[in-house]
């Protein structure tokens, strides 16, 4: 059995470099750390978990500079988004992040992906909240077309580039592994082939 640990990694908490290291000598397989960009003030969307918004949605670090800490103080322990809100990044960005940390960490990321539910979140980001699903599954496949090809390009309905060149390759062939999270019954019928 595998065994792993998620945390909101945020400015207050025990820093992820000590962390990593304490997990990886107590045998853990896996460290997985969610994101949120920021937390709009006007609270609209309500938080799934009832009553008031934990403080630590508000607080996270960046997921991927607080993985290649993480990555930088351990040599077994696999690293995780759980969740990158795949919505709210440009795609050329996420792919070169991704394929970063991979490549930093010796080939020992999971790329974690979810669409989000604050709504006022996404906007800020030009992702519209009913659009968020084709979205997130555009921008991945953007991201698959960087990672597996020398001189990629790619025409979607949200993201479209010319050829361009982008490295790293990830490590892990085709590409890290891409999971879905979600709280509902819902994502699982949005699972697609990755």
């Amino acid at each position: 059995m595998k065994i792993g640990a998620v945390i909101f990694a945020t400015d207050y908490c025990i820093a992820l470099t000590e962390l990593a290291p304490a997990l990886e000598e107590r045998g853990f397989d896996s460290l997985f750390v969610p994101e949120h960009t920021h937390i709009p003030a006007s609270r609209r969307s309500p938080w799934r978990g009832g009553g008031e918004l934990p403080k630590e949605y508000s607080h996270t670090l960046d997921p991927f500079v607080g993985l290649a800490a993480a990555a930088a103080v351990t040599s077994t322990l696999r690293l995780g988004t759980g969740i990158c809100l795949v919505t709210e990044r440009d795609p050329i960005v996420t792919a070169k992040a991704v394929a970063s940390l991979d490549l930093v960490s010796g080939g020992r990321f999971d790329f974690g992906i979810g669409a989000g539910w604050n709504a006022e979140e996404m906007e800020h980001h030009g992702t519209r909240f009913e659009t968020r699903f084709r979205v997130m599954e555009d921008r991945v496949k953007a991201m698959q077309a960087l990672w597996a090809a020398d001189e990629a390009s790619y025409e979607g309905e949200f993201t479209s580039f010319e050829p361009s060149w982008s490295w790293p390759k990830p490590v892990q062939k085709p590409h890290p592994p891409i999971l879905l999270g979600g709280e509902t019954v819902h994502t699982v019928r949005r699972t697609w082939r990755c």
